[in-house]
């Protein structure tokens, strides 16, 4: 039987992470149709994505690993972060490294179906550490994947390995992040609440910290972002990581042209497709706001009403993403006296907004002209979304890294403005209504225009082919499968 090359990928269980290691998994199985990409999740993580219209190549395979979340307190059939409540995130964190000796048996059996080959490259989540143990134990080059950005990456590694909010002075809200220019500081709103209450001896920081040491013990690390949008991000990145580690920057790792009423995971929209491209077409170009917290996030019952009347009182048109305010089931039903009294039908009847219940087509909505700032908060693969289609971002962090990139959005690539952070703060309507005006209406908004349309550009030459013209993250995509070859090549001499 003749050997087979093989690529192992294994993201960690969210949404978040598993769209962007499958369009990875794609770009390198199209690339490289001589190999054979496997990706790896839990069962019924693979299943969603058998079942979904997302279509793969041939040489991309699913493959699911035993499971059993009810060992570590989760719900029966939780198996992703989507609706699980933050008390059940860190019980799906931990029962992660359960996955270990079945991802052992797997990997053996596919070297002994494989003549003894062993797989030529192990990518996995940063979240995943433990599975640079497990390359080792093979021989195997193991690269660690981080689906968010390098700036956000750096930040948060740093800020979990050395906790420096808890050396910081007592009552101080700011403080300096190792590794990172003295000038630069965070403040402890910008940190979600498991982190600041984080001192080394909690679950938290004992998961990130192992996962965080292991994942700089690997070959490489890969980076869903773009050289030439994030230039200080990489470097700081590269530096912390240590000299002997590679950084591949392989992104925007998503579509860059969209026309499907469906997200990437195959979920279909709420709303169809072409009745939000219709009513898009019936306002002036760059005057909509899109609202969208992503999959997992909402604001406070109070927020939703400020965010509510500040849209209204802006008199800007706005497609809005509504989700059940924080403290309720995010896949309940959206009820009407969580909003102002009568506020859908006003914006109905004025065409001045639509409220979206389950998921939009947010590429798509992106995409339009008429679409001119995305008030988010501030996901990497949101942001990337937004920047791609050079569309301007309010920022409104919620949890994670998210803090550090509604950060880098403001002050580095100065695209946009911060509205609000996390779901305790007070938010007043006439904050969101400047807000919306200021990216909008003023001329410092049309300077974060330019500047948005300006890493449209890069981002698009980043993923460009033409004969021997290579983007930058073509190339790196190329270079990482070349180091998994050449290290191959060196083990079969030996």
């Amino acid at each position: 039987m003749a050997r087979q090359q093989h690529i192992v990928m294994f993201p960690f269980m969210a949404q978040g992470h598993i769209i962007p290691f499958l369009a990875l998994a794609k770009l390198i199985a199209q690339r490289h149709p001589a190999l054979t990409v496997t990706l790896l999740n839990t069962p019924l993580n693979i299943q969603s994505l058998q079942s979904s219209n997302v279509l793969h190549p041939s040489n991309v395979h699913l493959k699911s690993l035993p499971y059993r979340g009810t060992d570590f307190g989760l719900p029966p059939g939780a198996e992703n972060t989507d609706s699980l409540p933050l008390p059940s995130i860190i019980r799906i964190f931990d029962s992660s490294e359960s996955l270990q000796p079945h991802l052992v048996r797997f990997l053996s059996e596919l070297t002994r179906e494989n003549n003894g080959q062993p797989p030529l490259l192990i990518i996995a989540d940063v979240f995943l550490g433990w599975t640079v143990d497990v390359a080792r134990s093979l021989g195997v080059p193991h690269a660690s994947f981080t689906t968010c950005g390098a700036f956000g990456t750096a930040a948060y590694m740093s800020l979990w390995l050395h906790l420096p909010h808890v050396a910081a002075p007592p009552g101080s809200r700011e403080f300096n992040v190792p590794g990172f220019p003295e000038a630069f500081k965070l403040q402890t709103d910008q940190m979600s609440s498991y982190m600041r209450a984080a001192d080394g001896s909690d679950p938290w920081s004992r998961f990130f910290r192992r996962q965080i040491t292991r994942s700089l013990r690997s070959d490489a690390i890969v980076c869903n972002t773009v050289e030439e949008v994030e230039t200080e991000g990489l470097r700081l990145l590269r530096r912390n990581a240590g000299g002997g580690l590679r950084v591949f920057p392989v992104g925007p790792l998503l579509p860059l042209e969209s026309n499907s009423s469906h997200d990437r995971s195959g979920r279909k929209s709420g709303v169809e497709a072409g009745c939000i491209v219709k009513w898009l077409d019936s306002h002036e170009s760059g005057s909509v706001v899109f609202v969208s917290f992503g999959s997992q996030n909402t604001v406070s019952a109070s927020q939703m009403m400020s965010l509510a009347a500040g849209l209204e009182a802006s008199g800007h048109p706005f497609v809005w993403v509504v989700r059940p305010p924080l403290g309720f089931d995010l896949g309940s039903e959206f009820r009407p006296e969580w909003l102002p009294q009568g506020f859908e039908e006003r914006m109905r009847a004025s065409g001045k907004g639509i409220l979206i219940r389950r998921w939009a087509p947010q590429l798509e909505i992106l995409s339009h002209g008429s679409t001119g700032a995305f008030l988010s908060h501030c996901g990497w693969n949101s942001v990337l979304e937004s920047l791609s289609r050079g569309v301007c971002i309010i920022g409104w962090p919620l949890a994670s890294e998210q803090f550090y990139n509604s950060k880098m959005v403001e002050e580095e690539l100065r695209v946009g403005t911060e509205l609000a952070r996390g779901t305790v703060e007070e938010v007043r309507s006439e904050a969101v209504e400047a807000a919306v005006r200021l990216v909008i209406e003023g001329d410092e908004g049309r300077e974060m225009k330019e500047r948005a349309s300006k890493y449209r550009r890069m981002i698009r030459e980043a993923m460009r082919e033409e004969g021997e013209v290579k983007g930058s993250s073509i190339r790196s995509v190329d270079e990482l499968i070349e180091m998994a070859m050449s290290s191959s090549r060196s083990t079969s001499v030996q």
